[in-house]
């Protein structure tokens, strides 16, 4: 049985995948944790054989903790679940280790079946993943009406609460979208996000 460790903060769908994972006669979740902290901690006591790690965490991005976790376990086989689907951030995930990319919105059979082929050491890349994979290029970021809207006050130099109050939402919700464009963008910082989306002309 494939020993899978989990890291994701939504827990009703932890609980979802544990049951899908335990169920399969394939695999079996032997930990489970909600965010970047607490699968240091567990890694420290545990060898799973695939690490289903989620990108969005409440303490960190998990583009950045795969690199950390390859550097101290080059064996830990790292499988990204995410729901973003785009070409940068499966980019930055491939480069910085994980060996597949699944979708939370992936048929259950293509989630098992990524956790096998992660296992054995190869590349698993869901559906829809490899589709978006053979035909975008680096210039492909495609962006929601709304997050367009979003850039464009961010490169005029407005703060979260003057965006949220001009267009009538929460500053945690704007944070959200902001914390969005820049994995989209594969941008580290709002300087580098006004850098690129001036470059790719985004706005």
């Amino acid at each position: 049985m494939i020993k899978v460790n989990i890291v994701d903060d939504h827990k009703i769908l932890v609980e979802g995948l544990r049951k899908l994972i335990d169920e399969s006669g394939k695999a079996i979740v032997t930990a489970v944790s909600h965010d970047a902290e607490g699968c240091r901690r567990l890694l420290k006591s545990q060898s799973p054989d695939v690490l289903l790690l989620d990108i969005n965490l409440p303490d960190g991005n998990g583009i950045d903790l795969c690199i950390e976790l390859k550097t101290l376990y080059p064996e830990l086989k790292i499988l990204a679940l995410t729901s973003y689907g785009e070409y940068t951030v499966v980019r930055r995930m491939i480069e910085n280790g994980a060996l597949g990319y699944v979708l939370k919105n992936s048929m259950s059979e293509e989630m098992i079946a990524g956790i096998e082929t992660v296992a054995a050491g190869e590349l698993f890349l869901c559906h829809e993943v490899d589709l978006l994979m053979k035909k975008a290029q680096n210039s492909d970021i495609w962006l929601t009406q709304r997050e367009r809207e979003l850039l464009r006050l961010i490169v005029e130099g407005y703060t979260n609460p003057e965006i949220a109050e001009k267009i009538f939402l929460s500053p945690e919700t704007i944070k959200g979208y902001r914390k969005n464009l820049l994995f989209k963008l594969g941008a580290r910082n709002t300087a580098s996000l006004v850098k690129l989306a001036i470059e790719k002309k985004l706005i």
